[in-house]
């Protein structure tokens, strides 16, 4: 019986990465790559698809194996994403870059989640939409549904405003750059880049497009967004405890309320660590990065087949009217703070 049902939870795992497979052959097409689309996106969208199409012939049995997608696989994801990081990178762009980090990830996120109460959206989606829009996209998403635990098409539509708005960004900042709209030095252009651009990807397109010189900032300052991950999951984790334990009535069971720690986030900084002392070469890292990606875009594959359009309509405009507000905060808000923190430092 056992056997049988680990069999079962086998096939649920082989169905997500046969889809993983297909997302990362699509993101490699040239239309696809020229909008620096990840594998991780693509496969949230396969994987909507699919939920909208086939989902209701799957067997249960297969669900389990789907699960453990979204949630184990998910945090072993985050964790080895460390190997994208030092504490070197952190050096070369030195104060400046750091407070402007600082200041943009409090304000989105703080600011995100008051506007969210203003719209009274739900909680969770207002809270994931501004973690994702503040650090690092999907991948700090999927950090924030890890610790929440909230329901998956909650996560999907939060991943769906980041990525609008974060393609959008990208096309944008090298068109401003460009035509002298945004006036700033090569290295103000990067800490502005890599400190207000949603994903990853975005940073490397917008950065690559304005220069070499902007690109190796944007991307470091943007590697420093990511390790903020860390702080803000653990106050995540604290925060949603107290959140609970005031929900719960007096001399009712003493296990809720409890923090309950995102070992995860500590495996995550504890791979910087471990990456920042020891040089590993740059092929081992390069097949160690690979394998992340693959095992997030199944955990996106996973999310994403348990998100129907009907969940989407839900959830409302409200979603993405907060993420467009947050666009615009950091696209000029961003700006005012690169302009007038980074003079002060550099």
């Amino acid at each position: 019986m056992f056997n049988e049902k680990r069999g079962s939870m086998l096939h649920g795992i082989l169905l997500i990465a046969l889809f993983s497979c297909a997302a990362f052959y699509i993101a490699e097409t040239n239309f696809v790559s020229s909008f620096s689309l990840s594998p991780m996106i693509v496969g949230i969208l396969l994987g909507m698809i699919y939920a909208n199409s086939l989902r209701n012939h799957l067997p249960a049995t297969w669900v389990p194996g789907i699960q453990f997608c979204a949630k184990k696989l998910l945090r072993l994801g985050i964790i080895l994403y460390g190997f994208r990081l030092t504490f070197q990178d952190i050096l070369l762009v030195g104060a400046p870059g750091i407070v402007v980090d600082i200041i943009v990830v409090i304000v989105t996120i703080v600011g995100g989640v008051f506007i969210g109460k203003l719209f009274k959206m739900d909680g969770d989606i207002a809270l994931l939409t501004s973690i994702g829009s503040g650090i690092c996209g999907a991948a700090a998403v999927l950090g924030a549904e890890s610790t929440i635990q909230t329901k998956p098409y909650k996560t999907a539509v939060a991943v769906a405003t980041v990525v609008i708005f974060g393609t959008i960004a990208m096309f944008i900042y090298p068109i401003f750059y460009a035509n002298g709209i945004i006036e700033m030095s090569s290295e103000e252009m990067g800490i502005y880049t890599g400190a207000t651009l949603h994903e990853v990807a975005h940073t490397v397109g917008a950065g690559n497009s304005m220069g070499q010189d902007v690109a190796n900032v944007a991307i470091i300052v943007k590697m420093i967004r990511v390790m903020m991950l860390v702080p803000v999951l653990l106050f995540l984790s604290w925060w949603a405890a107290r959140k609970v334990k005031a929900s719960v009535v007096t001399g009712s069971d003493n296990s809720k309320g409890k923090v309950a720690i995102p070992w995860f986030a500590l495996g995550f900084l504890l791979v910087i660590v471990i990456n920042s002392v020891i040089h590993f070469p740059a092929p081992l890292i390069q097949t160690v990065n690979n394998i992340d990606t693959f095992l997030l875009t199944m955990a996106m594959v996973a999310l994403g087949a348990e998100t129907s359009f009907d969940k989407f309509k839900k959830a409302g405009i409200k979603p993405f009217l907060l993420a467009f507000i947050l666009f615009v905060w950091l696209l000029l808000g961003g700006y005012f703070v690169t302009k007038l923190i980074a003079p002060m430092l550099i």
